[in-house]
């Protein structure tokens, strides 16, 4: 091949190089662009939960139907948990415990999630189900109406599991704002349960409260993370 031919020859190549990287270049501008001000699928991968999917946004597509994929098998992710033995109660929830507070009668752990927590609910501890209802009372005109936590919840969707244990009658309550469809729970009346025992899920935001006798010590702080069927909320040599 003459010098001349191999000169064409990569003028071509670089030719060819150029308009690929220019395309490419072209691509990610269009992604970053109709992705704007979220992150281009092209990063996304490389960032953490948090940043990879914006809250607003992955409201925002809840809302129209069109959530992410990957966000979807994030959200739904359903972790096997390690239950201590011994005689204790459990946390029903992964998140913060946002407060705790009591009445003449009940302690009440309020436990808030957020869109990055394990969203499957457990039983606190072993017991046979009771009852189970569904409300729908607001928490401003309820029987929860003087919590301060909870008076700008309005028209929440509760999903309430009542249980007889070994430390007496015990409450599950699972609560959304948004939609009765959002919680799903997979036990009924009569149930025996086991301590740990997957009970429900919440999607999108939710908040879980634990209703104990108040007479039962409490083994948690607010702020302090918990997860579910793992984490202890009493222990009966306290």
């Amino acid at each position: 091949m003459s010098d001349e031919l191999k000169r064409n020859a990569t003028d071509w190549a670089t030719l060819i190089w150029q308009i690929v990287i220019l395309a490419g270049s072209v691509t990610l501008v269009v992604l970053f662009a109709r992705s704007f001000p979220y992150p281009s699928p092209t990063i996304q991968p490389l960032l953490d939960p948090q940043k990879r999917w914006p809250v607003e946004k992955i409201k925002r597509d809840w809302e129209e139907g069109n959530v992410p994929a990957g966000f979807l098998d994030y959200f739904l992710r359903d972790p096997e948990r390690t239950v201590p033995a011994g005689n204790n109660i459990v946390a029903p929830a992964d998140g913060i415990v946002r407060a705790i507070s009591s009445d003449a009668d009940w302690t009440y752990l309020d436990i808030a999630l957020t869109l990055w927590d394990v969203h499957v609910q457990r039983s606190p501890l072993a017991g046979r189900v009771l009852s189970v209802e569904t409300k729908g009372d607001t928490f401003m005109n309820g029987e929860f109406k003087n919590m301060v936590y909870l008076r700008d919840k309005m028209a929440p969707v509760q999903k309430v599991l009542t249980m007889e244990t070994e430390f007496g009658v015990i409450k599950t309550r699972l609560i959304t704002s948004i939609m009765a469809q959002r919680i799903r729970l997979w036990v009924q009346e009569g149930d025996e349960l086991k301590k740990g025992q997957r009970i429900g899920q919440i999607l999108l935001g939710s908040t879980v409260i634990l209703q104990l006798p108040r007479d039962l010590p409490v083994a948690v702080k607010v702020g302090q993370r918990v997860a579910a069927g793992e984490s202890l909320i009493m222990e009966a040599n306290e």
